[in-house]
């Protein structure tokens, strides 16, 4: 989830974030989350890392949405395809000084489907399971989700869908952000998720058109770690009070999470990778955490 403030080094930085039949709205459980599925197990943002995390147990599916040239959305997280994750349709790789280059809204998903993006090692997530898999859609892998929850008898999950936008780079990585919503849940009610949708951004414009076109689904603000702001002037520049406050789990101590309960807001940060910070954060009283290890991080270990 980590990002800079402009142009297209914002995105490169990003490479270096209920029971059964009942809406999550109600739910009282805490909240563990798999980010990008369970990006330190599988290959991240694919229908594979989602499986995986299904079957730890989380309780949503963190993930990260793009726009094709086609106007497909696609789970990716960045706009872009990254050298440390991708491979080229020929096989052949490629190093940092391309990132940005091959522009996945420049794309077709026909051909962004023809780009491997879980067979080469990651640097930093050696546990990786390697295997060849794409990019996939946002209504495949809601679908295979879904079917997944059904044969196997599991409980229904939330999906917390982040937009990947920023003014600077507008109809050059991604659609502007009416556009970019409206693609987006178009999926989520075409698949019936929209009690177990989350939308999250750090980008304030996509939440508040989410709150005028749909105030029944949730929102999430995102916040980095160098934003030091308080988080009422936070929401005071956002305009409205979001479902869930997301910051880096860095900016959480307990006046933080005083002040989100006492504005209702849930408070779950990102990325918790480490079950000393994990037990910090609970005793404190967040109401959920994100992780790319929901083997190892969170209740019960």
């Amino acid at each position: 989830m980590k990002m800079k403030v402009a142009g297209i080094c914002f995105f490169i930085a990003l490479s270096c974030h209920a029971p059964k039949n009942v809406s999550s709205s109600m739910q009282s459980v805490f909240d563990l989350e798999g980010h990008r599925g369970c990006r330190g197990l599988m290959p991240e943002n694919t229908v594979p890392a989602m499986l995986r995390a299904l079957q730890l147990g989380v309780t949503t599916l963190e993930m990260d949405a793009v726009i094709t040239h086609d106007r497909q959305v696609v789970m990716s997280h960045e706009p872009f395809f990254n050298h440390e994750i991708a491979t080229k349709p020929d096989g052949s790789t490629f190093t940092v000084t391309e990132d940005g280059k091959y522009n996945i809204y420049k794309m077709d998903y026909a051909e962004v489907k023809t780009w491997d993006v879980g067979l080469k090692p990651h640097p930093r997530y050696p546990e990786q399971q390697k295997q060849h898999v794409a990019k996939p859609r946002l209504s495949d892998l809601v679908d295979s989700v879904e079917e997944y929850i059904r044969v196997h008898h599991l409980k229904q999950v939330d999906y917390n869908i982040e937009t990947k936008c920023l003014p600077a780079t507008d109809n050059l990585f991604h659609p502007e952000p009416a556009i970019f919503v409206q693609l987006l849940m178009d999926v989520v009610v075409e698949k019936k998720i929209q009690s177990r949708t989350i939308i999250q951004s750090f980008d304030i414009r996509t939440l508040k058109i989410m709150r005028e076109k749909y105030p029944g689904v949730r929102t999430s603000l995102l916040i980095e770690d160098y934003d030091k702001r308080p988080a009422a002037t936070q929401l005071q520049l956002l305009g409205f009070t979001p479902a869930v406050y997301s910051p880096a789990y860095q900016l959480v101590d307990a006046a933080l999470v005083g002040y989100c309960h006492a504005q209702k807001m849930k408070l779950i940060p990102w990325t918790v990778n480490d079950q000393a910070e994990y037990n910090r954060l609970r005793q404190l009283g967040v109401d959920g955490i994100i992780t790319d290890f929901p083997d190892r991080i969170g209740p019960g270990h």
